[in-house]
């Protein structure tokens, strides 16, 4: 089976031929040209989003529901042309691929039974008390709202569940919100395929065309047009930390501020208290060198510290060292990313008091990993030391005592995820580290490894700054809905006029 994009942007219905162009740079297969974005084609999918919204935003929760399933069946229709687009642009291997679009599909279904049970619109009621003393009080309803128009931008190292049908936009349609994405450049063939779905479903369910438009490509301007256009209420991001700052600051400079939902960057350190150190040392090695190189690092989750104490960590550096040593090069998602993942590596190499202790050689677009060792006191003195490194690098900070351990541990800056290993005699040690991890990180983990994200009700893949800019959210999950809702009470409203959304 071949596939040969066809290159068009969609805005409300139509596929889109660009005035300029851009080739796609697969990892292996050929190359492709696409339409690049532009200024006109941002203000003609947001305007037409915003006319969708009058009736999307109203209807019912059925509604959503059925073209939230009727996504996913036309994604899982076509799936032998993801899968073999998506490993020619990203290289990733096909059972990864398969898995994401899995994942792609599952959190749509979950979103539509979840908007369903109507739990998610919060929704309450005060009755009227006219024989109140000393005031009576009036009736009083509060429910959430769709709040209107959003951008989503894809992820480059999530080509399907962070990407054109990912998270973000789930959780806006989900929530009643028309989405324009903006498609990421390293995988626009899949976004193409992907919105050709979402089309089809449209299609089937009688929907407002508007309701969804993918934009490929364009310059920095065309980013920072779709977040400053005065139509689009909120923002969903996952990416760098400089890009997601800089379209932040954006949305704050509006002349209406509008949310950022940005998930920017973390090292997920993980703390090896002592028990579990002396008891289970080599098995938490190969289990962070096993983690640490999945995928050759390329998650958000991927855990890049671990914090141990200095006389407890020969089995488990030795062990890490030997399983990581096994791991052959592997492709990285595009030329840009492999090029950042060798100056970190470069940079790391040169921090003064880093000492070496697995070295490798990756050229190109491969990567293989890296591992570094230094002191708590080194880590205390060197903020660079927990700047993130994109890819298969692993960082082990020695600590001289659980107090040094402890002080590691409130000098991280915001983190999505932060792991305890620990044995039951760990517990009081424990009990000490968790008010601290727990101003520090969205989810924490006992005895895991962070690589994983399960798309559940109880998930939250966020955290404080720059993990996220928005402590209060979650991009995965059915509370990632809850971001493009607001609460809005009625005071005394006739029913005839009260719109429950379900």
């Amino acid at each position: 089976m071949k596939f040969k994009p066809h290159g068009k942007h969609l805005i409300a219905g139509h596929w889109v031929q660009g005035d300029e162009s851009f080739s796609s740079v697969p990892a292996h297969g050929p190359a492709h040209k696409f339409s690049a974005g532009s200024l006109n084609n941002i203000d003609m999918a947001v305007t037409a989003a915003e006319d969708a919204f009058w009736s999307y935003g109203y209807s019912n929760s059925k509604e959503r529901a059925t073209f939230l399933n009727a996504i996913a069946d036309e994604i899982e229709s076509r799936a032998d042309l993801i899968t073999e687009i998506g490993a020619q642009e990203t290289g990733l291997p096909a059972a990864r691929l398969e898995g994401e679009r899995g994942r792609t599909t599952g959190q749509l279904r979950l979103f539509a039974s979840h908007i369903i049970a109507g739990d998610y619109l919060d929704f309450r009621h005060d009755k009227a008390l006219p024989a109140r003393m000393p005031l009576p009080r009036t009736d009083l309803k509060m429910i959430q709202r769709p709040i209107g128009p959003i951008a989503v931008f894809g992820a480059s190292n999530f080509p399907l569940a962070f990407s054109t049908a990912g998270g973000d936009t789930a959780a806006a349609l989900a929530a009643g919100c028309p989405v324009v994405v903006k498609g990421h450049s390293a995988h626009p063939g899949t976004g193409e395929i992907v919105a050709e779905a979402i089309f089809a479903a449209i299609a089937r369910c009688g929907l407002h065309p508007g309701v969804f438009s993918l934009v490929q490509g364009g310059n920095r301007e065309v980013g920072q047009a779709l977040v400053t256009h005065p139509l689009i209420k909120a923002v969903g991001f996952t990416g760098s930390l400089a890009g997601g700052r800089a379209l932040f600051d954006l949305c704050a400079q509006r002349s209406e501020p509008i949310p950022f939902f940005g998930e920017l960057g973390s090292v997920n350190p993980m703390f090896i208290l002592p028990e579990a150190a002396t008891a289970r040392g080599v098995e938490i090695g190969l289990g962070w060198a096993a983690s640490l190189a999945m995928g050759a690092g390329q998650f958000c989750t991927n855990p890049g510290i671990s914090v141990i104490l200095k006389d407890q960590d020969e089995g488990f550096v030795a062990a890490a060292i030997e399983a990581l040593q096994k791991v052959g090069s592997q492709t990285m998602l595009t030329d840009g990313i492999a090029s950042a993942y060798r100056e970190g590596q470069s940079r790391m190499a040169s921090i003064k008091g880093v000492q070496s202790l697995l070295m490798s050689i990756c050229e190109k677009r491969d990567a293989t990993p890296f591992l570094y060792q230094t002191t708590a006191s080194n880590w205390l003195e060197n903020d660079t030391l927990g700047e993130e490194v994109f890819g298969p690098l692993g960082l082990v900070v020695l600590a001289d005592d659980f107090e040094q351990m402890c002080a590691v541990a409130g000098s991280m800056q915001g983190q999505l995820t932060c792991t305890l290993h620990m044995d039951d005699p760990d517990l009081t040690k424990a009990q000490t580290l968790m008010p601290i991890l727990e101003r520090k990180a969205g989810r924490i983990l006992v005895n895991g490894f962070p690589t994983g994200v399960e798309v559940s009700d109880t998930m939250v893949h966020g955290g404080p700054y720059p993990a996220s800019t928005n402590f209060g959210a979650t991009s995965v999950g059915t509370l990632s809905i809850r971001r493009f809702l607001r609460p809005v009470c009625y005071q005394n409203m006739p029913d005839a006029l009260f719109h429950k959304g379900n």
